[in-house]
């Protein structure tokens, strides 16, 4: 077993890693490990989970997590590893060897190295210590102020790590080896001059002076514009150390342990062969020039974050003469992010590197193949005269050459797989990098491309690029407002520079009024355009090459009031079936226009979605999805429960969809329901907005099945939203039935007399239109607030007059759930015979078409429990543990705590305590 911080805060065992769910546990998980075998106040978990006001559950809420990482850990057999989460007093202690966590291991190692005298062996060391970073500390975790400080602390102890095995590489000779360590971490943290001053010296001791002198160049300018400052005094005496020519002290140093060394040497050094001259070339070749070419655009200023994108380009690029293939949006920064690689990396290329901008996705049109091909070829160093006139010749050519040489061809903004395979190098050392906009699986497929994805950039990364631009002062003083930019941008770098252009130019506007700027979404796409440059611009000729069918449909996105949606709904935007829409969404993903999320699922960046809104002028879009949406929530409502009425009529004017998912099972009805659910509440609020009374609370009423499974989910909102609509549609009928629902709803919260206001009104409005089932409904509902305000003879009366109502109309389902109550009831006066022959009678009218597992979980309970009261423990026991098993299985939380809860007070046995806080656990993450 092993604890993770130095990356994602994970815990790996044996059989992979533990799925620690939410960042708040991670979060949790995190400031534990901070401080293993020391108590953690909950008020310091608390910060760590935090950033402003905590929530008023917030210590239920930390129980919560603790109780199911405890389970987990108990899954995973922590305790043979000595692990154990106790609880001390108001604290929490993560008990464990400190070996088990890899940041304690990083700083034993690093304190080894240090005490090393053979420089082998502290490289040896530092090496292995550095080796256990997977990425950025604490990744996943909330970035809480405490958490951030800690990440930070341990980011620059592997900093100064680094420049330890720089010194260590130094004692041994291995400059150049010194000078790719430093430069790797010098170029992600430029304002770092310690760094920048070690680089310097290690170059210059490599014989590469002119590098340590632009080294500094840049830095100073780095410093002079970004923080205004000139270098310290450690970056100023390494320029004067390089600009002189000298040796610093440590390389003297060096030098002289190494003629030490070789004075105590009793046998002479061999003399080296002499080195040949060169013979110059022969042939055709001798037209080329023997140095390296550089054609690359100049290294990109403000470049930040990408640790995992660069790290994947490496990585893929070191096969044998691989191509690469970089694929993302427009605007996330792909063209930056090669360039900045491909400066980072071109010692790594001798024989040169090579650009070309395709400009697939540009208004000035794309260059012929054979102008590529004549730039790369004059770089290459083939005459003008010498160069073929057909576009085959010249690429058969360049290919030949690049054989000898070890090149690296980016092949910027490639539109299609076609453009690119005649400017493939030949080599097996060869690499070339591809960036598209489009995923080009045909190169994948024929050159076996390695798809290197670049998504939008994380919070922290998109503050830094602020400050890279706007200055790091502007950003530490509004950091909020700073966090919101980077939010409304949508971690696009595009977006992001061009917010960072406009602030710049006004020095003395606040990030906070920008910030309430591009809060309008009206005008979020006017303020992201600057000149020529622009997230508008760039989308449009993304656009503009799609095919018409999936413009068409991507026209018609942005009207959807949802955050995702399927090919069902896309078909119900664009008025086309779903096999017609399923094939543009794909066309669209692969022109990272839309974001496919899981199988049929798919998203839109915030931005991409304000353009789309912008394409689509067309009426009655938003009624169409609406219609879809109501259609598919009663399809899955029948197939959660079947049998039952619907419990509306379909709207005046009412479009129905070209098709609709099918729902196989209730178990598939109420995962779409989980799914769905904030979708189908925007889609709510968005008719509300519209005026579209009739579908609002439509939709709200057809969400019942969720709402009756997930009882304390919070629908209160919703269903004062659904009402207010009912109210404005003039249906009486309706608002009976989301005034029983929602007064159920706020008895289950513990709301009692508010629920009154409503229960009291429903059963009277249900009557007056003649809606039996919908009066008895309420009844029941009006039962459970007066039994909680201790009236049980009411209650049960209550109960009964609706079960009579129930069976007048020959409804058994509604006569059951009246029945169930009624026999609760009677458990609450402890009256248990009269508890089990009602459970009895709602048994007996099973439908056999009826397959709700939430009404046969709580008749078991009841019988359960009343054979318990009645003396038979033996049956009481088997019929709880039967509703808790069959409530576990399916998720029904509210069941398995009802079951549960009942046979712990028969029985104190710890696995069913354990299942017990399992479910409470599950229950109380939703509320």
């Amino acid at each position: 077993m092993e604890f993770r911080l130095l990356g994602a805060v994970s815990v790996a065992t044996e059989v992979g890693e533990l799925a620690l769910g939410p960042a708040k546990r991670c979060s949790l998980l995190a400031a534990l490990l901070l401080r293993p075998n020391h108590p953690v106040p909950v008020d310091h978990l608390t910060a760590a989970l935090w950033d402003h006001e905590p929530p008023q559950r917030a210590r239920s809420v930390i129980q919560g997590h603790v109780s199911r990482l405890r389970a987990l850990l108990a899954g995973a057999d922590a305790e043979m590893f000595g692990v154990e989460l106790v609880t001390q007093g108001t604290a929490y202690v993560l008990r464990m060897p400190e070996t088990l966590l890899d940041a304690h291991r990083f700083e034993e190692l690093v304190t080894l190295a240090r005490s090393q005298r053979a420089p082998a062996d502290a490289v040896a060391m530092y090496q292995e210590a550095l080796s256990l970073w997977k990425g950025p500390a604490l990744t996943g975790a909330y970035p809480s102020q405490p958490l951030q400080a800690a990440a930070h602390a341990l980011e620059e102890l592997r900093l100064t790590s680094v420049e330890l095995l720089a010194a260590a590489y130094t004692r041994m000779g291995e400059h150049a080896r010194a000078a790719a360590v430093l430069r790797a971490e010098a170029g992600t943290h430029p304002l770092r001059e310690s760094l920048s001053a070690t680089l310097m010296k290690a170059l210059q001791r490599a014989g590469r002076r002119s590098e340590a002198l632009d080294w500094f160049h840049r830095t100073r300018r780095l410093l002079s514009d970004e923080l205004g400052v000139d270098p310290g005094r450690e970056l100023a005496d390494a320029y004067a150390v390089v600009l002189r020519g000298e040796e610093d002290d440590a390389a003297q140093t060096q030098t002289q342990a190494q003629t030490q060394a070789h004075a105590q040497t009793q046998h002479p050094a061999p003399v080296p062969p002499p080195v040949p001259a060169p013979v110059p070339p022969q042939g055709p070749s001798a037209a080329f020039h023997p140095g390296p070419v550089d054609l690359l655009p100049r290294m990109p200023r403000g470049f930040h974050g990408r640790s995992g994108e660069l790290t994947a380009l490496s990585r893929a690029a070191a096969g044998e003469a691989p191509v690469c293939l970089v694929t993302g949006p427009a605007g996330v920064g792909k063209t930056a992010l090669v360039v900045h690689w491909a400066h980072r990396n071109r010692d790594r290329f001798p024989g040169g590197l090579l650009y070309a901008d395709l400009r697939g996705f540009s208004d000035t049109g794309e260059p012929t193949l054979l102008e590529v091909l004549r730039e790369f070829l004059l770089a290459l160093g083939v005459a003008p005269l010498r160069i073929p006139e057909s576009a085959g010749a010249a690429s058969a050519l360049f290919r030949s050459l690049a054989a000898g040489r070890q090149l690296l061809v980016v092949l910027d903004n490639v539109r299609g797989s076609g453009q690119v395979r005649e400017l493939l190098p030949g080599g097996s050392r060869c690499v070339t990098v591809v960036t598209s906009r489009y995923r080009l699986r045909g190169l994948i497929a024929s050159d076996a491309a390695r798809p290197v994805p670049v998504d939008v950039l994380e919070p922290e990364d998109s503050t830094a690029l602020l400050a890279a631009v706007i200055g790091k002062e502007r950003v530490l003083a509004e950091a909020v407002a700073a966090r919101r930019l980077a939010e409304l941008c949508g971690g696009l770098p595009l977006a992001l520079r061009v917010t960072a252009a406009r602030l710049a130019d006004q020095p003395t506007w606040s990030l906070s009024a920008m910030s309430a700027e591009l809060s309008d979404e009206s005008r979020r796409l006017n303020l992201l355009d600057v000149e020529d440059t622009g997230v508008r611009a760039a989308l449009r000729l993304t656009v503009r090459r799609l095919p018409e069918d999936a413009a068409h449909h991507f026209a018609h996105l942005g009207r959807h009031p949802g955050t995702h949606f399927d090919r069902y709904t896309a078909a119900a935007l664009a008025g086309t079936d779903p096999v017609t829409a399923e094939a543009a969404l794909e066309r669209l993903t692969a022109a990272h226009l839309v974001i496919r999320t899981a199988p049929d699922r798919w998203t839109l960046h915030d931005l991409v979605r304000l353009y789309a809104r912008g394409l689509d002028t067309a009426p009655g879009t938003l009624v169409r999805v609406l219609d879809h949406s109501v259609a598919t929530a009663l399809a899955a409502a029948d197939a959660a429960e079947p049998g039952d009425e619907s419990c509306f009529a379909l709207p005046a004017g009412f479009h129905p969809p070209c098709a609709v998912r099918e729902f196989a099972s209730r178990d598939q009805a109420m995962a779409w329901y989980a799914s769905e659910r904030e979708d189908l509440t925007l889609a709510a609020a968005a008719a509300h907005a519209a005026g579209l009374h009739s579908r609002t609370w439509r939709l709200v009423l057809a969400m019942w099945p969720q709402m009756v499974w997930r009882v304390l989910d919070g629908w209160t909102p919703l269903l004062q939203t659904a009402l207010e609509a009912a109210r404005a549609d003039a249906d009486p009928r309706a608002q009976s039935r989301i005034l029983a629902l929602l007064g159920w709803v706020l008895t289950e919260e513990g709301r009692i007399h508010e629920a009154l206001v409503h229960l009291e009104a429903a059963p009277v409005l249900a009557a007056r239109t003649g809606d039996t089932r919908g009066e008895a409904t309420a009844l029941v509902n009006l039962s459970l607030a007066r039994a909680a305000l201790g009236s049980p003879e009411e209650a049960a009366e209550g109960c009964a007059q609706a079960a009579r109502l129930a069976r007048g109309a020959g409804d058994r389902h509604t006569e059951r759930l009246a029945l169930y109550h009624l026999a609760r009831h009677h458990l609450d006066a402890g009256e248990w015979q009269s508890a089990l022959e009602t459970s009895i009678a709602a048994h007996a009218l099973d439908d056999p078409a009826d397959t709700s597992t939430a009404s046969r979980v709580l008749l078991l309970t009841v019988a359960g429990e009343a054979l318990l009261g009645m003396g038979d423990a033996t049956e009481g026991v088997r019929r709880l543990e039967e509703a808790a098993r069959e409530a576990e299985s399916c998720g029904y939380d509210d069941g398995a705590v009802r079951a549960l809860g009942a046979l712990l007070r028969v029985s104190a046995d710890v696995a069913l305590q354990a299942r017990y806080d399992t479910a409470m656990v599950r229950l109380m993450s939703r509320t």
